[in-house]
C-alpha cells in the first residue's frame, strides 16, 4: 500500500515538473510545449473604426454591413473627444458613435507602470477596448445611427458644487427619419453608468429597429499577467437558464460557440483579472447575445435588443447600465444579481463565496488584508484541527516504525514479494494505516483550493499593504523573503514526515518542496502569506504530536 502511494506521488510530481517547465518556457517567450497558441498575439491591433456590429443569427438575419455617415453632412459637429472625471473614474467619450473609448480607474494603481493608474478601456495603438451601441434596421438598405455615426455632444463636463450626478448627451443626425439620442448619467462615486437611449421616429411610418450594445476588445492578455497561474481574459454571458458562461477568444476564432443566444434577462461582459466591463439590459426585455471576430486580433461581444414597434412621430426609450471597474463582489451583486460571477471561482464557487464572505468580515474587523488572511487560515486550521490531528498521528506512527521497515527491506531486498507481505504484517501489528495520513488531508484540499482562488481573484488585495516591505499583496514579494521562508517551512515539514524506505524516493521527497517553491517566487505575496501561515500552523501541530509520541529523532 505504501509503495502504491509513493508511485502515485511520483506520477503527480512528474506531471507537475513537466507543466512547470512548460510554464517556464512560455514565461521566457518560447512556444508552449502543450496547447501552443496557433499564433502569437499581436501588440498592434486593428483600428476600432473598422469594427462592425455582427449580424445576429436570428433577429437581425440579412442585415447589411454598417457604414459611416459622410463627414461632409456634419461639418458643424465637433469631433473633439469629451473627458469627464469623477472621484473614481476618468472617462473619455468619442463623438463618433457617442462611444466610451477610455476609462481610467483612479483608485487602482498600475503595478506595471509606477505612478500611473489602471486604464481599463482604451483606444490606442497598443490596446483597443471600447463600449459601443447603436441601431440596426430590419429593412434592407435602410441605415440608422450606429457606433460609427458622428453625434453632437451637449451637457456639462464637470460636476457643479454639491452635485453628485452629471449627464452627457450625444445626439445623432436624423437618418431615414430615425434619430438616436444617448444620455450617460454618471455619479461621483460609482463605476456603473446609466445609459438612456432614446430612439426618435420622425418619419411618417411605423418602424421596428433593433438596439445593439457591444464591447469591442483586442485579444491580448493584460500587461503583466503571470505565466505561473492562469486567469481568464475574454467575453462572458449570463442568463438565468445557463448562468455564467465564459467565451474563449479561440472559440470565437473557430466559431465553436455554445453559450445561450436568446434570453429575456442577463448581461454581456468582458472579463480580465481583477477588472470587468459589462452591458446590462433590463429584465423581461428580449435580446440576442453574440460574439464574433471583427478583425485581426479584434473581437466583439454584445446584445441585440428587440424594441418592438415605434409609431410615427413618437419616441421609444431604453435604459441600460454600463459597468466599468473592479470586480468588487458586493458592488457587482448589488448592481445585478449574477454579475458578481465575473469574479470567477470556477467549480468551487460553493466553497469560495463563504470564504470570501468570511475574509471580508475579518477585514472589516481587523482593517488589514494581510492579517485578515492570517486570521482566516487560523480559523480554518481550528475547524480542521481534529482531522489534521488524525493525519499527523498516522504519519507519526509511520515515522516511528520506519526503522523497523528499513531493516526489513534491507534483510529481504532480494525478495520483493516477501517485502510486501512483511510490510503489511508490520502495519497490522503496529495498528498503522498507511493511508491514514492522506485521507484527512484530501478532505481539506477543496477548501484550501477555493481559498487560493478567493485570494487570487480578490481585487481588494491590489495595492493593499501587509507590513514592512509588503506594500502590495497582489504583487510578488519584492525581496522574496516570504517565498524563502515558505521554502524553509516546506523542508521542515518533509523532515517531520515519515522517510520513504527507498533511498531515491527519500531524496525526491526533499527535492519536491524545492521544485514547488520555485512557483511561489512569482506568486502574489497574499497567496504566499496564506501558504506560509498554513505551513507554520501545520508544522506546529505535527511537531507537538511527534514529540508526544516520541518520534522526532526517528
Amino acid at each position: 500500500m505504501n509503495d502504491i502511494r509513493r508511485s502515485v506521488l511520483w506520477v503527480i510530481f512528474g506531471f507537475c515538473m513537466v507543466m512547470l517547465w512548460d510554464k517556464w518556457q512560455v514565461y521566457n517567450g518560447h512556444k508552449a510545449l502543450f496547447f501552443p497558441s496557433s499564433e502569437k498575439a499581436e501588440l498592434q491591433v486593428a483600428p476600432a473604426s473598422n469594427s462592425e456590429i455582427p449580424q445576429a443569427t436570428t433577429v437581425a438575419s440579412g442585415v447589411q454591413a454598417l457604414t459611416s455617415v459622410d463627414s461632409n453632412e456634419q461639418k458643424t459637429v465637433s469631433r473633439e473627444k469629451v473627458e469627464i472625471t469623477t472621484n473614481v473614474l476618468k472617462l473619455t467619450f468619442d463623438p463618433v458613435g457617442g462611444s466610451l473609448v477610455k476609462a481610467e480607474l483612479l483608485d487602482h494603481k498600475d503595478i506595471n507602470h509606477p505612478g500611473s493608474n489602471v486604464v481599463l478601456l482604451d483606444d490606442s495603438a497598443q490596446r483597443i477596448y471600447e463600449a459601443q451601441s447603436g441601431l440596426i434596421s430590419k429593412e434592407s438598405g435602410a441605415e440608422y445611427p450606429t457606433h460609427k455615426t458622428l453625434m453632437k455632444f451637449s451637457g456639462a463636463t464637470t460636476f457643479k458644487e454639491g452635485e453628485n450626478k452629471i449627464t452627457l448627451r450625444f445626439e445623432s443626425p436624423e437618418m431615414n427619419g430615425v434619430q438616436l439620442v444617448k444620455s450617460y448619467e454618471i455619479n461621483r462615486n460609482a463605476y456603473d453608468i446609466t445609459v438612456k437611449q432614446d430612439i426618435v421616429n420622425r418619419s411618417d411610418k411605423e418602424i421596428s429597429p433593433l438596439l445593439y450594445v457591444q464591447i469591442l476588445r483586442d485579444g491580448n492578455k493584460p500587461e503583466g499577467e503571470s505565466s505561473f497561474y492562469s486567469t481568464f481574459t475574454g467575453p462572458a454571458v449570463f442568463t438565468e437558464a445557463k448562468k455564467y458562461q465564459k467565451i474563449d477568444f479561440k472559440d470565437i476564432e473557430k466559431d465553436k460557440l455554445t453559450f445561450e443566444k436568446q434570453s429575456n434577462e442577463g448581461y454581456v461582459a468582458m472579463v480580465q483579472h481583477y477588472f470587468v466591463s459589462a452591458w446590462i439590459f433590463p429584465n423581461n426585455f428580449s435580446r440576442e447575445y453574440f460574439a464574433r471576430k471583427v478583425d485581426t486580433n479584434l473581437y466583439s461581444a454584445g446584445m441585440i435588443g428587440q424594441l418592438g414597434k415605434i409609431a410615427s412621430k413618437s419616441t421609444e426609450t431604453l435604459i441600460a447600465h454600463l459597468y466599468v471597474g473592479p470586480q468588487e463582489e458586493k458592488t457587482l451583486e448589488a448592481l445585478y444579481p449574477g454579475l458578481e460571477l465575473v469574479k470567477d471561482y470556477g467549480w468551487l464557487t460553493i466553497l469560495a463565496k463563504p470564504l470570501y464572505w468570511l475574509v471580508d468580515k475579518l477585514h472589516n474587523f481587523i482593517g488589514n488584508w494581510g492579517w485578515s488572511i492570517v486570521a482566516l487560515v487560523v480559523l480554518l486550521k481550528i475547524a480542521f484541527f481534529w482531522l489534521n490531528a488524525q493525519a499527523y498521528k498516522s504519519m507519526a506512527k509511520m515515522k516511528a516504525i520506519n526503522p523497523k521497515i528499513m531493516e526489513m527491506r534491507e534483510r529481504l531486498k532480494d525478495n520483493p514479494q516477501q517485502i510486501q507481505v512483511e510490510m503489511m504484517r508490520i502495519y497490522r501489528e503496529e495498528k498503522v494505516n498507511p493511508m491514514g495520513g492522506c485521507l484527512p488531508i484530501v478532505i481539506q484540499i477543496p477548501v484550501f483550493i477555493a481559498l487560493y482562488w478567493v485570494l487570487l481573484s480578490t481585487v481588494e488585495m491590489r495595492n493593499a499593504p501587509w507590513l514592512g516591505w509588503i506594500h502590495d499583496l497582489a504583487a510578488p514579494d519584492p525581496y522574496f523573503i516570504l517565498p524563502f521562508v515558505m521554502t524553509g517551512t516546506s523542508l521542515l515539514q518533509t523532515w517531520l514526515n515519515p522517510t520513504p524506505p527507498d533511498p531515491i524516493q527519500a531524496k525526491m521527497m526533499w527535492i519536491m518542496p524545492l521544485a514547488f517553491s520555485v512557483m511561489f517566487f512569482f506568486f502574489p505575496a497574499g497567496l504566499v502569506l496564506y501558504w506560509l501561515t498554513n505551513n507554520i500552523l501545520s508544522i506546529s501541530q505535527q511537531w507537538l504530536i511527534n514529540k508526544r509520541l516520541g518520534v522526532l529523532n526517528k
